[in-house]
């Protein structure tokens, strides 16, 4: 068995070496073949190499001869641009020589350009005439001179502006409305001042260059001259003008209304109004009613049978029951009628008081909760930016003027309602003492 395992070991090993020796041929064959063809190109680069080396010898001289020339070339153009220079510094020197006062004729005419672009970006009158500052752009951003056309365009451009600026124009345009859609309408310039539509007033937009209407209209009483003002043909009429173009306009819709400052006073403010309110009607009713027992105790002076129906009566009708005590009595009796007549006369007296008295308290307590709000705003952001404290600030000052305009007009009523009533009971005390004088006497 053992000889078995070495026999087939040794034709394993032989096989193996038999097949190494087949590739170490193999690759020794490649090799001398591979030497065989580098050699010739080799012989073949040499032969060629050998040929044109009197070529580049020949090619080497027409570069030199090219290169001579190109410099000679050269040194004559560097004389041409040495003379060129000097000629062209004596010519610039002419020219600013000459053009001196010209050119800052220019530089003038380029300022009055730029100067006029911004206001006529900005003027009322470029929503009827559009695209006027085209040539102005020319003149001023250049800067080659102008020419004659764009001087005279200048000059036309300052005399219409100067020229529309007191006129009052008629035309039909396009406005925006407040929510941007458009729509045809007749409109009313005045000058560079305003512009007016459907007995409103516009404002004129300068990056789209159509006029749009408020956001907000000014007061009533500006409108209905508007209104009127646009309804008229001939003659004069009165509108009220914005000097400022637009500015004063601007701040007049940014004023806030009476319902926005009501707001600016937040709960308090409306707590106060309808505590306001509550005693202004209570106080009316009141009166009313002293006043209608006023007349019927004036009818009662002139009548000779008592009615219930009013104090007077009811005292005139305890006087006639006790007709037959003594006059101590009756004038207990009469002293006790009145005493239950006082609450009825003198009711709600103190509740006006009340009211009038807790109003500018509320307003007080606005001011202060306003004021708390303010200083948390300059805790938290600073006093760089006064639209920030403008809350409190705003809530503080309205909630005490609601508190005193409630309370003054409550103290005025309080004050004739306590007179009245004040009235009403010394014509009782005084009817009492007739009666008891006339009882005495008798």
């Amino acid at each position: 068995m053992n000889k078995l395992i070495f026999i087939f070991f040794t034709l394993l090993f032989f096989n193996s070496a038999v097949a190494d020796h087949l590739d170490l041929d193999k690759l020794l064959q490649e090799v001398k073949q591979t030497q065989g063809g580098e050699g010739k190109v080799n012989a073949a680069r040499e032969a060629d190499f050998i040929a044109n080396s009197g070529k580049q010898q020949q090619l080497l001289d027409a570069a030199k001869a090219e290169l001579s020339k190109l410099q000679a070339l050269g040194s004559q153009m560097k004389a041409q641009l040495a003379t060129n220079s000097e000629q062209l510094s004596q010519l610039e020197a002419e020219l600013s020589e000459r053009s001196g006062p010209l050119g800052e004729l220019f530089g003038v005419a380029r300022q009055v350009a730029g100067d006029l672009k911004a206001n006529l970006k900005n003027s009322i009158i470029s929503a009827e005439f559009p695209d006027r500052t085209a040539v102005l752009s020319d003149i001023a951003d250049s800067k080659a001179l102008p020419s004659m056309a764009q001087l005279e365009q200048l000059w036309f451009t300052l005399q219409q502006e100067m020229t529309e600026s007191g006129k009052v124009v008629y035309y039909d345009a396009e406005i925006l409305s407040a929510a941007g859609e458009p729509r045809q309408a007749k409109v009313v310039r005045i000058g560079v001042f305003n512009a007016l539509a459907d007995g409103q007033y516009l404002r004129y937009l300068p990056e789209t260059g159509k006029l749009a209407d408020l956001p907000r209209q000014p007061q009533s009483k500006y409108l209905s001259l508007a209104e009127e003002f646009m309804e008229s043909t001939s003659g004069q009429a009165d509108i009220a003008l914005d000097p400022t173009r637009g500015a004063i306009l601007g701040m007049l819709i940014q004023t806030p209304s009476l319902i926005e400052r009501v707001k600016q006073g937040g709960l308090i403010g409306y707590l106060t109004i309808s505590l306001g309110v509550i005693g202004f009607i209570y106080g009316i009713f009141r009166l009313v009613q002293l006043s209608s027992v006023s007349r019927k105790m004036e009818l009662q002076m002139n009548s000779s049978v008592a009615n219930d129906d009013n104090p007077l009566g009811r005292i005139f009708a305890v006087a006639e029951k006790g007709s037959a005590e003594d006059t101590d009595n009756l004038e207990l009796l009469l002293d006790e009628a009145i005493i239950r007549e006082l609450p009825v006369l003198e009711k709600g007296l103190s509740i006006l008081k009340l009211v009038a008295a807790v109003a500018p308290l509320l307003g007080l307590l606005g001011t202060v909760t306003g004021m708390i709000v303010t200083f948390q705003s300059i805790s938290l952001f600073g006093t760089g930016d006064p639209k920030l404290m403008a809350e409190g600030i705003s809530q503080a000052l309205v909630t005490t003027v609601l508190g005193l305009s409630v309370a003054i007009p409550l103290l005025f009523l309080h004050s004739i309602v306590a007179s009245r009533s004040r009235i009403l009971v010394q014509i009782l005390d005084e009817q009492t003492a007739g009666l008891i004088s006339r009882r005495a006497g008798r």
